[in-house]
């Protein structure tokens, strides 16, 4: 197609006899207009202010330009829309929809933006644990992380009679001489091994850790934090632990024992095992060869030759596909009366692959693997950064969006559909105009959004 430029004006041929010009002279335009919802978002439930509130400021005052309330929600917004990278923030301080998220039109000075660029931003991420001379900002670790739990129960209106709370550890692969790289030899590159507590699509745990350790390691103790705080709020609340064979350790389970906790976990197959089950796997086999496979189950008690302190019961799947024996083992604390094994293994057991699906949200849509800074407590803090964004976006979707088309969507999807809408900016004395696409096939739901947000912020604004 024959085109012709020029620096005001790009022709790009004609249409049913008329011409078509582009040009960058649209004035105040933003491609997401749609982020209005996270500000609703973050008014229904007060993300940025309690998340800003685990940062201590020694600037002095009179220089600020930059508020740390301001800069934490300005890295959080920008991630759920999708500027993972702080060098999109040097653009993005011009953006008049981030102006509005961040709730500043203008600079204090001549030479600043409304809001900030890469290298602010990027002293934030590489603040420490207690201020110095040159990074004033400093952050608080345990608050952090209790912000994720105290946000998790405040999601429910009253205190459920059991919650799950599934365990995972995944690969995080660095490109470069991060502090804390490993070679790990399952993921076959060098990485970090970060753990993952979720319960349903609620993030609890999000802590960076070296890969050159056993994926159980410092489960317990982050275990017992989560329950501590968690039954500080709801005392009569059942707890059932879930994750794969990773998480098999003695020391787990016997904490779960003494704790009033229950455990479902996968268990690594062994020939003492599958001398257990060899009737099982002669019915399988011959199922499977006259054409009509199925599964067994057993339950029986078991214990290990040396790490075990005691027998447990344990649940065996057995089945033949294609031929082929595929048995499966799970440990559990749950006593048959409680908990028969088909519906242990395929009902509770098999539901924490889903979790796998919440940690690609992370990862994928939220680029929580996106940890490249030097040392390993900056990326860390990055992480959190992308937890939070996670958080936000699964507020939105619980409270705006269930009911809709969009009740089980992906951060990614919600991003590309809510979010991602074009918009002119009209400023004026008295109002913010931010006049968005007519042509927006999802108007609907983001109205019905946008009004359930408002009702929830004014609830929590003037709580009954």
């Amino acid at each position: 197609m024959p085109t012709k430029c020029s620096a005001e004006c790009f022709d790009f041929g004609t249409v049913e006899g008329r011409s078509v010009e582009a040009a960058f002279d649209g004035g105040l335009v933003t491609s997401d207009a749609g982020a209005l919802l996270l500000k609703a978002t973050d008014s229904a439930i007060g993300l940025m202010g309690r998340f800003a509130g685990c940062f201590h400021d020694e600037r002095r005052p009179e220089l600020i330009e930059h508020q740390v309330a301001t800069l934490v929600g300005q890295r959080v917004f920008a991630i759920a829309l999708g500027y993972e990278d702080l060098n999109d923030h040097d653009e993005l301080r011009h953006d008049p929809l981030m102006a509005v998220l961040a709730g500043k039109l203008a600079a204090k000075r001549e030479d600043c933006a409304p809001v900030a660029g890469k290298s602010t931003l990027n002293r934030l991420e590489l603040s420490k644990l207690e201020p110095t001379r040159y990074h004033k900002i400093s952050h608080n670790p345990v608050a952090i992380k209790h912000l994720l739990v105290d946000a998790f129960i405040e999601a429910h209106d009253r205190a459920p009679e059991q919650i799950i709370l599934d365990l995972d550890a995944t690969d995080d692969p660095v490109h470069g001489e991060q502090e804390g790289r490993f070679f790990h030899g399952y993921y076959d590159c060098y990485c970090y091994l970060p753990l993952y507590v979720f319960c349903g699509r609620h993030l609890l745990l999000a802590k960076l850790r070296r890969a050159d350790i056993d994926a159980a390691a410092g489960t317990v103790e982050e275990i017992e934090r989560l329950v501590a705080r968690i039954r500080a709020r709801w005392p009569n609340v059942r707890i059932l632990l879930r994750a794969d064979s990773d998480f098999a350790r003695d020391e787990l389970m016997a904490w779960c024992e003494a704790n009033d906790a229950d455990f479902v976990l996968g268990l690594p197959k062994n020939e003492r095992l599958l001398a257990e089950i060899a009737p099982e796997l002669e019915r399988a086999a011959a199922a499977s060869a006259r054409g009509r496979p199925r599964r067994y189950f057993k339950s029986f008690m078991w214990r290990t030759r040396r790490t075990w302190r005691r027998k447990r019961r344990v649940v065996a799947k057995v089945e033949c596909s294609k031929a082929e024996a595929n048995p499966r083992f799970v440990v559990t604390s749950l006593t048959r009366r409680q908990c028969k094994a088909k519906h242990l293994y395929e009902k509770i057991y098999s539901a924490r692959g889903d979790m796998e699906n919440r940690i690609k949200e992370c990862q994928l849509d939220l680029f929580a693997d996106r940890t490249s800074a030097a040392t390993m407590r900056a990326n860390q803090l990055r992480l959190w950064f992308y937890s939070m964004a996670y958080v936000l976006l699964c507020a939105l979707r619980r409270i705006g969006l269930h009911d809709t088309d969009f009740a089980n969507a992906t951060c990614g999807t919600i991003r590309l559909k809510l979010l991602k809408i074009g918009a002119l900016v009209r400023i004026s004395v008295r109002r913010i105009r931010i006049a968005m696409a007519s042509a927006c096939p999802s108007a609907h739901i983001w109205g019905t959004a946008a009004i359930r947000l408002a009702l929830a912020a004014r609830a929590r604004a003037s709580p009954a």
